[in-house]
């Protein structure tokens, strides 16, 4: 009997040491294993928390990609409310991709509030809550912000930092300050609801990489962030690659299309339509004629040709 205690004892202990060490581990109750779990139909590289990496290559490929590619892959396979409009997009011509860390803050209440204080303080976060999501980033990351439209994010030093540690950009749900500022940083875009001289205010932070809510859309952490002039679209990860080559070729037909409507080979309804077996053939040829210098992977097209039946 006194064995059988002693066991339940450590047995015990060891579950509260282990319950204690994961709910400390982070800010939000959403771990490593949610992370892994909840983008289980991603298989490849993860970051020690469990967020999906969407290799840097694919990523670099993504900024080719229009919103209406993307956005046509991801609803042909259920994903519906990808893309969130109607953004203050401080460079439309700029495009940004990364893979998003996600944050999300909510209304100030005195006493979460200062559990969220100490449990920073604990782990040693410097500076307001604001910077403790910029300190998590790594290049090629891009910060996701859900403020709920409440208050402002980030001013230029900030901004700075966010492009020293990411080298893209940053979406805010919600405002910032410094425009000025911010719209001198090289190479960094910026997308978010409004802008205002205000500090950051009356928020708590509650969660860094969990889900959140940006407009219609769910946002993981990993998903592949694409921001462009119309807006900015979540890329659930196991997808992006394909997105990429579907992209890719959709850009090779248009070459191609445009190519013989120059020579007059076709007509522009022929091109402009669906096309005939002959102008398959016809662009299947195409692309091993000049596979060599079409600016898509080598791969990739032999890829694609190995899938024609014509």
């Amino acid at each position: 009997m006194k064995k059988l205690t002693l066991v339940m004892f450590f047995a015990i202990t060891l579950c509260v040491f282990v319950f204690s060490s994961v709910t400390y581990a982070q800010f939000g109750a959403f771990y490593k294993e949610d992370r892994i779990e909840f983008t289980s139909e991603w298989t490849g590289e993860r970051f020690p928390d469990g967020r999906p990496k969407v290799p840097d290559e694919i990523l670099e490929r993504m900024k080719e990609v229009s919103i209406e590619e993307a956005w046509g892959v991801l609803r042909g396979h259920g994903y519906r409310h990808q893309f969130e409009g109607n953004w203050m997009n401080m460079h439309p011509e700029r495009v940004i991709v990364g893979r998003a860390v996600t944050a999300y803050f909510m209304p100030q209440r005195p006493d979460v509030h200062n559990t969220t204080e100490k449990r920073g303080k604990e782990k040693g976060c410097i500076g307001g809550q604001n910077s403790w999501v910029i300190d998590t980033l790594v290049e090629n990351d891009l910060i996701v912000v859900d403020m709920f439209k409440g208050t402002n994010f980030a001013g230029d030093n900030l901004a700075n930092s966010i492009a020293a540690k990411s080298k893209t950009g940053m979406v805010i749900n919600g405002g910032n300050r410094d425009m000025d500022g911010i719209y001198e940083i090289p190479n960094f875009n910026t997308f978010a609801k409004f802008w205002n001289p205000e500090g950051i205010v009356d928020v708590t932070l509650m969660g860094i990489n969990t889900p959140i809510r940006i407009g219609p859309v769910t946002v993981m952490p990993g998903d592949v962030v694409l921001g462009r002039r119309e807006g900015v679209i979540f890329i659930p990860p196991h997808l992006a690659e394909q997105v990429v080559k579907s992209s890719e070729i959709v850009r090779l037909r248009d070459m191609f299309g445009h190519q013989r409507l120059r020579e007059g080979k076709y007509t522009p309804g022929e091109i402009d339509s669906r096309w005939s077996d002959d102008i398959e053939k016809d662009f299947s040829q195409w692309l091993k004629d000049h596979i060599d210098e079409l600016p898509v992977p080598k791969e990739q097209i032999q890829d694609y040709l190995k899938t024609r039946t014509l």
